[in-house]
């Protein structure tokens, strides 16, 4: 696996390419020279976090035979305050996860959601050796 990162202005905003040419742009506040023309950094954490499981909770679906009309996630993270210092890792993050469908098992949705938190999903994985990985879901059959 490789990424390719390149500055983009004279400040802080950069582009990302991975090996499929696909990219994506982070930045910074301003308050550092940013623009706020991407995603910051501790962002794409939780949006990786989001993003694998909700691969993982797909595919653990469609093999139950439930079919989400739609899946929409939301990702939150704590990070640790140190007073005096700018920089910290989270100490927390929660995945919540809502769906909707008409024919939805709440018991298979909270074991694929499970599997994908406590077993599968890499970045959760990595994230777990310094933050508290939690989370929720909600089913509506309202299209």
């Amino acid at each position: 696996m490789k990424i390719t990162i390149e500055r983009l202005n004279d400040a802080v905003h950069m582009e990302a390419k991975n090996e499929d040419g696909v990219t994506l742009q982070m930045d910074g506040t301003g308050e550092i020279g940013g623009i706020n023309g991407g995603f910051r950094p501790m962002q794409m954490l939780l949006a990786a976090a989001g993003g694998c499981s909700a691969i993982d909770v797909v595919g653990i679906l469609k093999k139950q035979r439930q079919n989400p009309d739609s899946l929409q996630i939301e990702v939150t993270g704590e990070r640790v305050t140190v007073e005096g210092e700018q920089y910290s890792e989270f100490k927390s993050v929660h995945i919540h996860f809502i769906l909707k469908g008409a024919h939805l098992d709440e018991k298979k949705v909270s074991r694929a959601i499970d599997l994908s938190i406590n077993k599968y999903c890499s970045v959760s994985k990595t994230l777990e050796k310094t933050a508290k990985i939690s989370s929720s879901f909600e089913i509506s059959s309202e299209q």
